[in-house]
């Protein structure tokens, strides 16, 4: 069962924040993306990711894919925001001072400038969206999809308190177990503030 977990908690974590860092830079270096697309997040922000859960098991079935959507969508608005607020928040000096040593194409500007900027403020969605997922991943197997979440939901009606301690020891063991290993990585990219 934990096996079956942390294969949705990676597929979904990858695909949301994927999906996230990439949609996030996009709207935050083109204002006019942004504005086309600002009433759209406005109106599914707010959704929670368990409300997702029926259309999930009507596009999906009650399948690992049905878990990877759940997941993801809720990584992705905590990426997606922290990613376009990252790029919103680069100093315009450092862009205006790109264009002097002529880097003017849009790729030469992300890679860079813009990414190199943003990456505290994406870094910080990132880890927030670790915990996200692990919460996500309960809400995605409670509806029968094999893993820890569907496990900790039949101990639950059974009242195996016991068993359900113990499944959510096992997802805060494996959490501060990733959160470690992230700050270690965000330690190593960021080396350069240092």
């Amino acid at each position: 069962m934990l096996w079956l977990s942390l294969g949705h908690y990676g597929k979904g974590f990858a695909l949301g924040s994927g999906l996230g860092v990439l949609l996030g830079v996009l709207t935050g270096m083109y204002l006019k993306l942004e504005w086309t697309l600002v009433w759209l997040v406005r109106l599914l922000r707010p959704i929670p990711n368990l409300a997702w859960a029926p259309f999930a098991i009507i596009w999906f079935g009650v399948d690992e894919a049905a878990a990877v959507f759940i997941i993801s969508i809720g990584v992705f608005w905590i990426v997606f925001l922290a990613a376009q607020g990252a790029i919103r928040t680069v100093d315009r000096e450092l862009i205006e001072l790109a264009n002097a040593f002529g880097f003017r194409s849009g790729h030469e500007r992300i890679v860079k400038v813009l990414l190199p900027a943003a990456t505290p403020g994406i870094l910080v969605g990132l880890r927030t969206a670790l915990g996200q997922a692990w919460m996500a991943v309960v809400a995605a197997e409670i509806f029968g999809v094999s893993g820890l979440g569907w496990r900790m939901m039949q101990a639950s009606s059974l009242l195996a308190t016991d068993l359900v301690a113990l499944y959510m020891l096992t997802m805060a063991l494996l959490y501060g177990l990733m959160d470690t290993v992230f700050i270690a990585v965000h330690s190593y990219l960021l080396r350069w503030k240092a």
